[in-house]
């Protein structure tokens, strides 16, 4: 088994690539990691890569996430977040797990049920956060699982916005479940983030959303 280490300081996310994994290892590690940890797993057809996010990384991660939950409220929309839950199948030798996901038009498919990825629709929207380490990898394996909508952080660019078209994944101007927001708006509620508290920007999120929705004025 081949392993390539990636370190990092505490204050980075760490990131371990592992190659020649069988699914049965993978599926065996799964189970004796149990749902109470922070790292993210992902499979790819014998390459498992673990992830060890920083303080940093979940922090933009717990904001994008209370940031889509508004959005979905303020755009009276169904939201059923299943934040970094495993998604796997094993008839594509494929899994990961995302920084969060939802369910937002197909929340009605997936309600009362326990999820299956092999039967039940992906979710519509999943979520990555890239501070040291490149999601790319995981790109592949959403593109297998047909997730539409794909939120993309880097430092570099702040938030782009994926949506998959015609089998791959293509760069947009604007989320396709929230047509009012684009990656330049999140990036700049994110940028507010390092001045203000979360509840803050949240307010002001809200504020910014209904003067779009406003009717113009006579």
């Amino acid at each position: 088994m081949a392993i390539t280490l990636i370190p990092s300081s505490s204050k980075q996310t760490q990131h371990i690539v592992f190659e020649g994994v069988s699914w049965a290892t993978y599926q065996a590690l799964l189970h004796d990691l149990g749902d109470r940890r922070s790292s993210r797993l992902a499979y790819d057809r014998g390459t498992l890569e673990i992830i060890m996010p920083s303080d940093l990384h979940e922090f933009i991660n717990r904001f994008l996430e209370a940031l889509v939950r508004v959005l979905a409220e303020e755009s009276n929309l169904r939201l059923r977040g299943y934040g970094s839950t495993t998604l796997d199948r094993e008839d594509l030798e494929q899994g990961a797990e995302p920084d969060a996901c939802f369910y937002i038009q197909n929340v009605g498919r997936i309600l009362g049920k326990k999820l299956d990825i092999t039967t039940d629709p992906p979710p519509d929207l999943a979520v990555e956060v890239d501070i040291t380490s490149s999601s790319r990898r995981r790109f592949g394996i959403y593109l297998q699982l047909q997730i539409l909508e794909v939120w993309r952080y880097t430092k570099s660019r702040g938030v782009v916005i994926y949506q998959l078209q015609n089998g791959e994944y293509v760069e947009c101007e604007f989320s396709p479940t929230f047509p009012m927001i684009s990656g330049a708006v999140l990036g700049q509620f994110l940028q507010l983030a390092d001045t203000e508290d979360d509840i803050s920007v949240v307010r002001s999120l809200r504020q910014w959303l209904r003067t779009q929705n406003a009717p113009p004025s006579a």
